[in-house]
């Protein structure tokens, strides 16, 4: 007996394990070479291969970034954060129910189910392979997860629903509405830019392509992707995403910008009892029990279950003047997982088109260029046809028939610019009117829910770039030189009436004299960035005060600058005044220049970092979207800070040129890495902050000489 619990011990190690096994054995299909960047370029012998070796490479660089999106999109996020977390949990799971995506799944395409066990074992290999990795809840990976995240944009439209009402109703209390979800509250711009220039307006007759996107940093991965199966696309994607989401292949590239689309709608239904009215009809509400489950302070896991209610409209997210609110917005998860990944094998715009067809992509703009020197900009595919009496951007009558969604535009039926005769095409998250110059997509012609933002700031930057008067062929060169511009044409709109207030001012009046340099050097300014500007930092400080001042609040238009520009000559002394003091309290002299306040900072890998005066930062010249630069950084003070630090904005642009053989020029913030320890965390640094775009490493060609290191997942 003594010797038979002895050899107990090795045969429980010896124990078969087939998953691992079958694991490590299709790795034998995938190869990941690492550059000198620290970026993976992936080779698979199937497209699942390659989506098994991309999303493991993933998960080297940040796997707590992939595990938080999961957590966010399955409605999880309360089982790591804890129970203020579940509103958000209950919000995202009306819709992404695992049952009904479990169900997707299985009536999914062959290929695409290929893929998405690709994408759990993957995931799972390198949980088996990494055994001091701990994952806060999701321990194992299900196929059927990635048609929870299946759209690669900044936010879901999921997150449109108002958390404090969402909680109202369901919890039975009245809670008021916070500013925020009244628009009341400035948000940094997040959004994107792209712009595509056709073979006629460049010096080597190829067409370009400015991949900008501005999102929070850190939010994407580089990698190129490629399988025997004729997969071959290099950019950005989202962590957790098996599909580029940014990028191009050797023959096409696509760029997505946030959409100023309406396509999320709200119905106030009449409900009585079990039953909602539909015309002459009373219609049965669906009820759904949800269980949130959420971790307690002391670590036991605590439950939640609540009976959520749905008219065929959607959801009911809250209730208003005694009516229930039933949101409607796109909830094609399968159709959306297809789409993101098979638009990039696309090889043409007639490709791209089809595959557009599958009309699953709720929010994204996109800008076109191909080899065969196609451009084009594209809006959003899903997009209802509504009734134009009625105003979407408020609930509608959910018992007429006549409000209700009819189906969706066909593409032709769509605003877009394809081909078009300027040579060019851009979007910077505005409306599509000028998409390719003044009057390119006439706006007339469109329902009013086609667009819900109007012109910004950049709108004004980018048309005065595109439509100079005989400009010089654009380059590779020009076309990166333009993506970091330094123009910031919203202080045309804000600075002449501060001089005119300041002109008016009595020679004895007291302001006449202290404000006269600070006044001057504005006057002065050629309204362009730097980092040795200090008017750039004078700007900044006032734009910011007199914003604060006059309650622009959350708008994003040029209305917003409008409404300062109108402020009383008062108005305008005073937030100067302010804005001088500011910075004379925080860095002891008012001229200050702008590099010494606007930095990036990477710490740590922690997805919220904290920042710090006293260590080590950056200059960045490029300040907020929202003065019109393209290149943006959304800088702030934060506790304890004086300093500005950016967490979103210019995140990963490349500039691709589509020759015979594509070549592309690119930068990401920060580095490749989560990791702090790791070489490629924070090496992409300098280039990030001076707009210094490095080499890209497309073909094999250019990547020899460069790889650091090649190697199977999981060894």
């Amino acid at each position: 007996m003594r010797r038979l619990l002895l050899l107990a011990p090795l045969l429980l190690s010896a124990a078969p394990d087939p998953e691992g096994a079958r694991l490590r054995a299709r790795a034998d299909s995938v190869t990941i070479a690492r550059d000198d960047w620290g970026i993976a370029h992936i080779r698979g012998q199937t497209d699942a291969d390659a989506v098994f070796g991309m999303i493991y490479a993933q998960a080297e660089d940040d796997f707590p970034r992939i595990e938080a999106n999961y957590l966010t999109a399955l409605g999880r996020t309360a089982e790591a954060d804890g129970e203020g977390a579940i509103w958000a949990d209950l919000r995202q799971r009306l819709w992404n129910d695992p049952e009904r995506l479990k169900a997707d799944y299985a009536r999914a395409p062959a290929w695409l189910r290929k893929l998405c066990q690709g994408w759990a074992d993957g995931l799972n290999l390198y949980l088996q392979t990494h055994p001091t990795v701990h994952p806060r809840v999701l321990t194992r990976f299900e196929p059927w997860m990635p048609l929870a995240f299946s759209e690669g944009s900044i936010g879901g439209d999921i997150e449109r629903v108002p958390l404090t009402q969402l909680r109202s109703f369901y919890e039975g209390r009245q809670l008021a509405w916070t500013a925020d979800e009244r628009g009341r509250i400035f948000h940094e711009p997040k959004g994107s830019n792209g712009i595509a220039i056709a073979p006629a307006r460049t010096r080597d007759g190829h067409a370009l392509l400015l991949i900008n996107p501005h999102t929070s940093f850190f939010f994407r991965a580089e990698q190129q992707v490629t399988s025997g199966e004729g997969l071959n696309a290099y950019g950005a994607a989202t962590w957790g995403q098996f599909f580029i989401y940014q990028g191009w292949n050797p023959d096409a590239g696509w760029m997505h910008t946030s959409s100023g689309v309406d396509n999320v709608d709200e119905f106030a239904e009449d409900v009585t009892g079990s039953r909602y009215r539909y015309g002459q009809e009373q219609r049965r509400l669906t009820t759904r029990a949800v269980t949130i489950r959420f971790r307690r302070g002391n670590g036991s896991v605590g439950l939640r279950t609540f009976t959520t209610y749905a008219t065929h409209h959607g959801p009911i997210t809250r209730a208003e003047g005694g009516r229930w609110i039933a949101t409607a917005l796109m909830n094609r998860p399968l159709a959306a997982l297809e789409q993101s990944f098979l638009r990039t094998k696309t090889r043409n715009l007639a490709g791209y088109t089809k595959v557009a067809g599958l009309q699953a992509n709720s929010s994204n703009n996109t800008l076109f260029a191909d080899r065969k020197g196609e451009i084009a900009f594209l809006m959003p595919q899903f997009m209802p046809v509504r009734d134009a009496r009625f105003d979407y951007t408020r609930p509608v009558d959910g018992s007429d028939p006549a409000t209700g969604w009819h189906g969706l535009h066909s593409l032709s039926s769509l605003p877009q610019a394809v081909q078009p005769s300027s040579g060019w095409a851009y979007n910077s998250n505005d409306a599509p009117w000028s998409a390719a110059g003044a009057g390119s997509i006439n706006q007339a012609t469109y329902p009013g829910y086609f667009d819900q933002v109007g012109r910004n700031a950049r709108t004004l930057h980018a048309l005065e770039l595109l439509q100079k008067t005989a400009p010089s062929p654009w380059t590779l060169d020009k076309l990166v030189g333009a993506a970091f511009d330094t123009r910031l044409p919203a202080f045309d709109i804000l600075l002449p009436r501060l001089t005119a207030a300041w002109a008016t001012l009595a020679p004895s009046d007291p302001r006449r004299a202290a404000l006269a340099q600070p006044v001057m050097l504005l006057k002065n300014w050629d309204r362009r960035w730097g980092t040795e500007s200090t008017a750039t930092s004078l700007a900044v400080f006032w734009g910011e005060e007199l914003f604060e001042a006059t309650g622009g609040g959350g708008a994003r238009s040029l209305a917003r600058f409008d409404m300062a520009a109108a402020a009383p000559d008062e108005v305008q002394l005073a937030v100067l005044s302010r804005a001088v003091a500011r910075l004379n309290a925080d860095f002891g002299r008012w001229q200050v220049p702008w590099g010494e306040i606007n930095r990036f900072q990477r710490n740590d890998g922690a997805i919220v970092q904290r920042f710090d005066d006293n260590k080590p930062s950056l200059p960045v010249g490029f300040p907020s979207a929202q003065w019109g630069t393209l290149a943006s950084f959304g800088g702030k003070r934060y506790p304890g800070t004086r300093r500005y630090y950016g967490t979103s904005g210019n995140s990963f642009v490349a500039a691709v040129e589509f020759g015979p053989r594509v070549r592309a020029r690119a930068v990401t913030a920060g580095g490749e890495s989560g990791d702090p320890a790791s070489p490629h965390f924070n090496d992409q640094a300098t280039r990030y902050a001076t707009g210094a775009l490095r080499p890209v490493y497309f073909w094999p060609d250019e990547l020899r000489g460069h790889i650091e290191r090649e190697y199977r997942p999981g060894r």
